[in-house]
């Protein structure tokens, strides 16, 4: 959220008329005096797993060194193989790459989209789906935020906003939004939209990752922020705030 921080500044300064994020990396809460309302259409939400060579997860020896830069995919991972070493590794996609390369980590998990963007598929070993490993809220979209009275730039982002991807994205932040996480947080949330339906799949972890809460519901397309806040509102009471730290 940091870097979202100051590019958000340069908004409120009037700086910028426009800003761009990685909506995963957005605090559910909306940054006064500004709006996010605009959302490009989804890129591939999955995770993806690279490994020094090529071995699926599965194929990993026992206590191999994987790379992951949030709890959650940590204890997702976790339910995999319980029996490799999760290890945090901080940096850009290159970075994480060259301490693969360099043999600190047996294999990292990144998401599918960073990948595809530069253009690295050829490096992947395996492709995890939504069900296995449930993503980040907003993960794979992209949005354009700008202030809530530039009435001008809020005209002309409703032009380029993709319809489907602002209702998955608003039932999977206002599902976060009610949890009231932080960035250690161990969740993640998938929408999904059928027929007139928008369906949402969420799960949360324990603070210490041994308990997991699951949830999945449908509603109306018409109604993402009754969803998101029923899910929310589930998960929150079944976990009696045990995702906290």
């Amino acid at each position: 959220g940091l870097f979202s921080k100051k590019i958000e500044n340069e908004l409120l300064d009037k700086q910028i008329d426009i800003a761009v994020h990685a909506l995963k990396d957005m605090p559910s809460v909306e940054t006064k005096g500004l709006l996010t309302n605009c959302f490009l259409e989804r890129n591939d939400p999955r995770e993806v797993f690279i490994s020094l060579n090529n071995n699926l997860i599965k194929d990993l020896k026992p206590n191999s060194i994987v790379g992951t830069s949030s709890y959650r995919r940590e204890f997702q991972l976790k339910k995999i193989r319980s029996d490799l070493n999760y290890k945090l590794i901080r940096g850009n996609v290159d970075t994480r790459l060259n301490k693969l390369s360099e043999q600190l980590y047996d294999a990292v998990i990144l998401s599918y989209a960073g990948i595809k963007s530069l253009k690295l598929d050829q490096k992947i070993s395996q492709i995890f789906s939504t069900k296995e490993i449930i993503p980040s809220v907003g993960q794979g979209v992209v949005a354009l935020q700008c202030r809530i009275n530039d009435f001008k730039t809020i005209e002309l982002l409703e032009k380029i906003n993709h319809k489907p991807t602002s209702i998955c994205a608003t039932a999977e932040r206002q599902f976060l939004k009610i949890l009231e996480g932080d960035c250690e947080t161990a969740v993640g949330a998938i929408a999904n939209i059928e027929d007139k339906n928008i369906i949402l799949e969420a799960e949360l972890f324990s603070m210490d990752g041994k308990q997991r809460f699951y949830n999945n519901a449908s509603k109306n397309i018409n109604s993402p922020i009754e969803l998101g806040t029923e899910v929310g509102e589930i998960l929150k009471k079944e976990s009696k705030n045990s995702y906290k730290r």
